[in-house]
């Protein structure tokens, strides 16, 4: 059910084909992800055109086919409510916005990682300080988001171009003008064939292909503000496309630089990017001033997944999914309770993430593996919901449609599923760098996947237990969604 009285589409506000890409790309593109793809050297090339592949083609595709099919807020939840009913419906909605829960320790680590190295770049490894700008970070910026759309978009927008787009832009001018000019790389410049081919036959090598997929995803976040889109049936799917380019190219080209200057012996996955600056600036003002906006680019990433994923759960809600106190919404139309009960929970892993055992590396890893695990359940949702849905609904009008009819919507939905599939059992398997946290490999596997069941049955359990005075009357200004 839609709230007329609040609903964003009730706003003015629309944004642009620019500022939606811009959002996404705030939402995807992170300079976090470079240390992590340095890892492998040469072979990231290799394992980025995997997962455009495995991942963001399918992913883009389908998105764009769902979204301009069913343009209305609620995203995943809309396409699978559609397809197989509102129960799972709300595990889809509920899987991606519960992984974003866990997932951004990461994003806001980094960011602890990166404003340590413009005061004391040893904090970067201190568990206690990344979780004083956990709790700072994700709490200041729930409450500014509180003041709707517009105030979201420009946040966003501005973030991503000073803590991405200059910072790369620097990255690649002085990064290139150093190797030019007698830098020693890291590795080589002249790489081989066999430079570029991964070792498929460690299993280290298999598990970073998930790494690398999941670097890209959440192109079909950005869905739920497809009502908050100018010409929404073309700048959606074209944002995305546009957005995925971009994405990769820079991420590439980032990770690149980072290896040259970084050797993978003594790489923080956390603060990498820092320790590529330091290598061509050195510690100083401009190392300082970098660490400062690539803080600024990463505070903007986690704002935008402040309200994305939690903008759908709101649609469940409306539905009658959730009890009325997590259906509210401020007169900009933001849905305030339910957010700040998302920043309870993201306080919590916060704390999790700090009790856990070993150092910054492990607990990264671990929690990376179980948001994996809980959004690839989600993915396997969307892509069959493509499928089911080219034969329940095949006159529904899609104003962007996968090629090929059934077959194409087959080949492409049924290739992202096995995809999901292969990547689900590989993030079963713990990397090396988990050695520290103490973990054999059976507890390791017991618990990603026991964590994963349990939060997959919540929502199927309170779907079971919801009630009826939970659905909001109709005279309160409440329409159906169906």
């Amino acid at each position: 059910m839609v709230d007329s009285k609040n609903a964003n589409h009730g706003n003015k506000f629309k944004m642009s084909l620019m500022a939606f890409t811009l959002v996404t790309l705030a939402a995807l593109m992170s300079i976090r992800n470079f240390p992590t793809m340095a890892l492998v050297k040469w072979e990231l090339i290799v394992f980025a055109i995997l997962a455009v592949i495995m991942y963001l083609i399918p992913a883009i595709l389908t998105s764009s086919e769902l979204a301009t099919g069913w343009p209305e807020d609620g995203g995943v939840y809309v396409w699978v409510k559609k397809a197989f009913g509102q129960k799972w419906g709300f595990v889809a909605v509920w899987m991606q916005w519960f992984q974003m829960t866990i997932g951004f320790i990461g994003v806001l680590t980094f960011v602890a990682a990166t404003f340590a190295y413009a005061i004391n770049p040893a904090l970067s490894n201190n568990k206690v300080f990344e979780y004083a700008i956990i709790l700072i970070v994700w709490w200041l910026f729930t409450f500014i988001n509180f003041r709707g759309m517009k105030t979201y978009t420009r946040i966003s927008s501005v973030f991503v171009v000073i803590g991405v787009f200059i910072p790369c832009a620097l990255l690649f001018i002085f990064g290139g003008w150093a190797l030019l000019h007698g830098h020693v790389p890291a590795m080589t410049l002249h790489p081989t064939v066999a430079d570029f081919i991964p070792k498929f036959s460690d299993i280290n090598s298999l598990v970073l292909l998930v790494t690398f997929v999941f670097l890209f995803v959440g192109v079909e976040m950005t869905s739920v503000h497809i009502t908050d889109i100018k010409n929404a049936k073309r700048n959606y799917p074209l944002g995305l496309f546009i957005s995925g380019v971009v994405l990769v190219i820079i991420s590439v080209l980032g990770a690149l630089i980072v290896g040259f200057f970084v050797p993978t012996s003594g790489l923080n996955l956390m603060g990498g990017i820092m320790q590529a600056f330091e290598g061509i600036f050195g510690l100083g003002i401009i190392t300082t001033i970098i660490a400062l906006m690539i803080t600024v680019g990463s505070i903007g990433e986690a704002s935008s997944w402040i309200l994305g994923p939690v903008k759908g759960l709101l649609v469940t809600a409306k539905d009658g999914n959730l009890p009325p106190v997590l259906q509210k919404t401020n007169k900009h139309g933001m849905p305030t309770n339910m957010m700040i009960l998302q920043a309870i929970i993201v306080s919590f892993w916060g704390l999790i993430y700090v009790l856990l055992p070993g150092g910054v590396n492990s607990s990264f890893w671990i929690l990376f593996a179980l948001t994996t695990n809980v959004y690839i359940v989600m993915y396997l949702l969307m892509y069959a919901s493509l499928i089911k849905l080219r034969y329940s609904k095949p006159n529904v009008k899609r104003a962007f449609k996968i090629p090929g009819g059934k077959l194409g919507a087959w080949l492409v939905g049924g290739w992202g599923f096995i995809a999901m599939v292969i990547l689900f059992i590989l993030a079963l398997v713990p990397p090396s760098e988990i050695a520290g946290s103490g973990l054999t490999t059976p507890e390791y596997v017991l618990l990603i996947l026991v964590s994963t069941i349990v939060i997959a049955i919540i929502p199927l359990i309170i779907y079971k237990f919801r009630k009826e005075s939970w659905k909001p009357k109709v005279e309160e200004g409440n329409e159906s969604a169906e």
